[in-house]
């Protein structure tokens, strides 16, 4: 084996990433379908994630040689178990992933389906990509990895995704979504009705029309997106705002208005590039005189931060013991009806910070607008 591999392996810039699962830039000697055998080393050159999926790509090395280019898709179910289980069904050894490659010139786009085969190794269904399988001229492959090659193996090939994988640094962007197998094995019956995670009812928001809360202003996504980009510099006044009427409150709520003026402006900054569990990046502006209804998220987590103006924002009673001290209202919150809320003075540099379930919103009742930045996560 070509020493370079593990004195890349041992540089200070990169031993202090071995704490980190897959880290940029080194190359790896275990955990990967072809190490186990030590003639084969992989050159991780970017993971991402995005829920239960990990994507990376690179390069694999057999015997200290360029073998060929790759994508490794791995999946740890957590969503997809919970929609089999409504079905009556556990997942098995093996799913089907659809997966769509996206190079940044727009061209050889590609799709189809491959399939993921369970890993105790990682605990979590995998498959590799690979550009080839055919070993170097005069060489061949090790028998402890050849058996994993082929046709519906954990080491693969798609013909139609040569051309994006040929330039591995060119391949930007992955669409997924897994699925049930066909069959259920090990019984062998077929499955008619697989469940799918294909980011579950997720959309996306952009500013397609400046009408208040328009539908044309939600865009359903049926994949999950995978984005190799690494970096973005964005002016957030150069994101069109999307606006919302009455956000996040009913009619039978006392703040909402019926003249159509209770109009708050979103900022998407940053949505589905976004990795792990992280939802959303956006600013929000409340016009004087304007709210944000007071609601709740089950299952996610989000954070207020001020950037400009004051006001007033809401948290449940007892949500946070060191806020007892605050005047207690009744607010009408989103969707469950009245309850509880202590009201708390805000400013630039406050935080509103909630837990799955913890109640929120905002008020401006002054003379100028009332700017915060927002992110939300799912709590798991």
């Amino acid at each position: 084996m070509d020493p370079r591999f593990n004195e890349i392996f041992t540089q200070p810039e990169n031993s202090i990433f071995q704490v980190v699962f897959y880290p940029d830039r080194i190359y790896h000697a275990q955990y990967l379908n072809a190490t186990r055998s030590d003639r084969y080393r992989y050159n991780v050159q970017e993971v991402r994630s995005k829920q239960d999926l990990n994507v990376l790509k690179g390069e694999v090395y057999l015997d200290g040689q360029f073998l060929s280019n790759f994508v490794r898709i791995e999946y740890r179910s957590s969503h997809l178990v919970e929609l089999a289980r409504e079905k009556g069904r556990f997942l098995r050894q093996e799913l089907l992933a659809f997966v769509k490659v996206i190079p940044e010139n727009g061209q050889n786009i590609a799709e189809s389906m491959v399939k993921l085969l369970y890993s105790p190794w990682i605990d979590a269904y995998q498959v590799e990509i690979w550009e080839t399988l055919e070993p170097p001229t005069n060489n061949s492959h090790d028998f402890k990895v050849l058996d994993m090659m082929g046709y519906q193996k954990p080491i693969t090939r798609i013909p139609a995704f040569n051309p994006a994988l040929r330039d591995i640094k060119a391949l930007k962007q992955l669409e997924l979504a897994v699925r049930e197998n066909d069959r259920d094995l090990p019984f062998g019956y077929t499955i008619n009705n697989p469940a799918w995670d294909n980011d579950y009812e997720r959309s996306y928001q952009v500013p397609n029309t400046p009408q208040p809360s328009s539908n044309l202003n939600t865009v359903k996504v049926d994949n999950y997106l995978i984005n190799f980009q690494r970096g973005w510099f964005i002016q957030s006044e150069d994101v069109e705002p999307v606006r919302y009427l009455n956000a996040l409150m009913q009619p039978n709520n006392p703040d909402f208005d019926t003249t159509g003026t209770n109009v708050i402006e979103m900022r998407w900054i940053v949505q589905r590039d976004l990795g792990s569990s992280l939802v959303f990046f956006h600013e929000v502006t409340i016009p004087p005189g304007k709210v944000e209804g007071t609601h709740r998220h089950i299952g996610s987590e989000e954070l207020y931060y001020i950037v400009e103006g004051t006001g007033i924002a809401y948290l449940g009673v007892g949500d946070d013991p060191k806020t007892d001290h605050f005047p207690t209202v009744t607010r009408d919150i989103f969707g469950i009806g009245k309850k509880e809320c202590k009201e708390l003075p805000v400013k630039p540099g406050s935080v509103i910070y909630t837990k799955s379930g913890g109640i929120h919103g905002i008020r401006n009742p002054g003379n100028t607008p009332l700017k915060f930045i927002a992110f939300l996560y799912h709590s798991s």
